[in-house]
């Protein structure tokens, strides 16, 4: 497991990936990745990842009576991406709350394997009154079987 002072320990294997080149739309006129360009990356992997399980989110309201809404996102750009890089940005399990979900990101360069942007995404279940709910145990029980 890989450790850093400012987020837990990361797990080895990422529960779901997507591997995508840059293309001129992700990048700023010099080349270099736009720093928002990772979270519609991130949202479209933790979406698919959901789906592929089970809790497609557009329907987790009228099948399950809840849904999900982002609380906060953070991400720490290590390296410079460019135009052109083939990068997989892989997903991970954080930490299980009594609410919420840290969902975890690593983005990495194929070309040298480096590691350019880790980030988090943490989900909060609420009723749909938008009110916070402790997580439905079958969406805790799917999280914690991935979880780290």
């Amino acid at each position: 497991m890989q450790t850093d002072s400012a987020q837990a320990p990361i797990p080895l294997c990422p529960v779901h990936e997507h591997t995508q080149r840059l293309s001129y739309a992700d990048t700023d006129p010099a080349g270099i990745l736009y720093y928002a360009t990772w979270f519609p990356r991130m949202e479209a992997l933790q979406t698919e990842w959901l789906l592929l399980n089970g809790f497609r989110q557009d329907t987790l309201l009228e099948r399950f009576g809840w849904w999900t809404v982002s609380r906060a996102t953070h991400c720490d750009y290590l390296q410079a991406a460019r135009l052109f890089d083939e990068i997989t940005v892989e997903l991970r399990v954080g930490e299980v709350g009594n609410c919420s979900v840290r969902l975890d990101f690593q983005m990495w360069r194929h070309n040298d394997h480096a590691l350019v942007a880790t980030a988090s995404n943490w989900l909060v279940t609420v009723s749909p009154e938008q009110k916070a709910i402790r997580l439905p145990e079958n969406f805790r029980t799917f999280l914690e079987s991935r979880a780290a």
